[in-house]
């Protein structure tokens, strides 16, 4: 099963610019289970997701989607895990592809930044999601999915967040501060105060972007399935309103959508999750 459904002339690994790989990862989620079968979900998804993009005019498809299969190395858990798929991930990278990866919980992220730091040093992360995700660890874990950004800035990235609406009191001293931008939800209610967001992020974040996409940044009432839901969230249009200028001003080298828990007898967030990665590998494709 490929993402899309594609015909076999829009799968060719060799010539195609994007490499879809499913993560499903899933050990330190802390209330709802279930994002373990958010990748092999958005996929089947994605077969329904119409190839023809009303609004880029053209069928992102054409550039070629290659989906790989699960990465899934057999009695691997927790840091181990992370570990190969940091290393699994550099080298698919070499191939000079967009790597799309699709979660599985949050905690795999700073394994693909990692990753991504071995051809782009200076990269920087933007980063849509309900929760800062700014502790130092969550219920003894050091790469819980509450710490995922935590270990990106470890890694002295950059970040810039938007939609955030959760913050746990340690996370305060690390938001907006030092290497984190931070757009709180409540504050980026208007366009005029998006858009200043938006010329916020541009200035801080460097010229090549990771973007990380937990599905819980979007507002609940669009998005339900999801470990942790959080009410204010960003509607489609304002999640594209933040990601468009991103993907236009900066080189984007990568990025995922995480946190789908499939929700039984309903398929709208793994469609939702399956669209928006579809736009944004469209996003990708503009001026080439």
């Amino acid at each position: 099963m490929n993402f899309g459904g594609l015909p076999p002339g829009q799968t060719d690994r060799a010539k195609s610019k994007f490499l879809v790989l499913p993560v499903p990862f899933e050990e330190s989620v802390s209330y709802g289970g279930g994002t373990a079968n958010g990748p092999a979900a958005v996929i089947d998804a994605s077969r329904q997701v119409e190839l023809w993009d009303e609004e880029l005019l053209r069928e992102t498809c054409e550039a070629g989607i290659h989906t790989l299969p699960e990465f899934k190395p057999p009695r691997m858990r927790g840091e181990r895990y992370l570990k190969a798929l940091a290393e699994h991930a550099a080298e698919l990278m070499k191939e000079g592809k967009v790597l799309v990866s699709l979660g599985g919980e949050h905690s795999i992220t700073p394994a693909l930044v990692e990753a991504a730091r071995t051809k782009h040093p200076k990269l920087s992360v933007f980063q849509i999601d309900a929760h800062a995700d700014l502790r130092e660890e969550y219920e003894g874990k050091k790469w819980s999915h509450a710490s995922a950004m935590k270990r990106v800035i470890d890694l002295g990235c950059k970040l810039a967040q938007a939609g955030i609406r959760n913050f746990s009191k340690s996370e305060v001293p690390y938001v907006d501060r030092g290497l984190v931008a931070t757009a709180p939800a409540h504050l980026t209610r208007t366009a005029a105060d998006q858009r200043k967001a938006v010329e916020r992020f541009l200035e801080h974040l460097t010229d090549d972007v990771y973007i990380t996409v937990d599905i819980d940044g979007l507002d609940p009432s669009l998005v339900p399935g999801t470990g942790t839901p959080e009410p204010g969230g960003l509607s489609w249009y304002e999640t594209l309103d933040f990601l468009r200028p991103i993907f236009a001003q900066k080189n984007v080298v990568g990025f995922d959508i995480v946190e789908v828990a499939p929700m039984e007898g309903s398929s709208v967030s793994q469609f939702v999750a399956a669209k928006l990665a579809y736009r944004m590998m469209g996003y990708r494709t503009m001026g080439s």
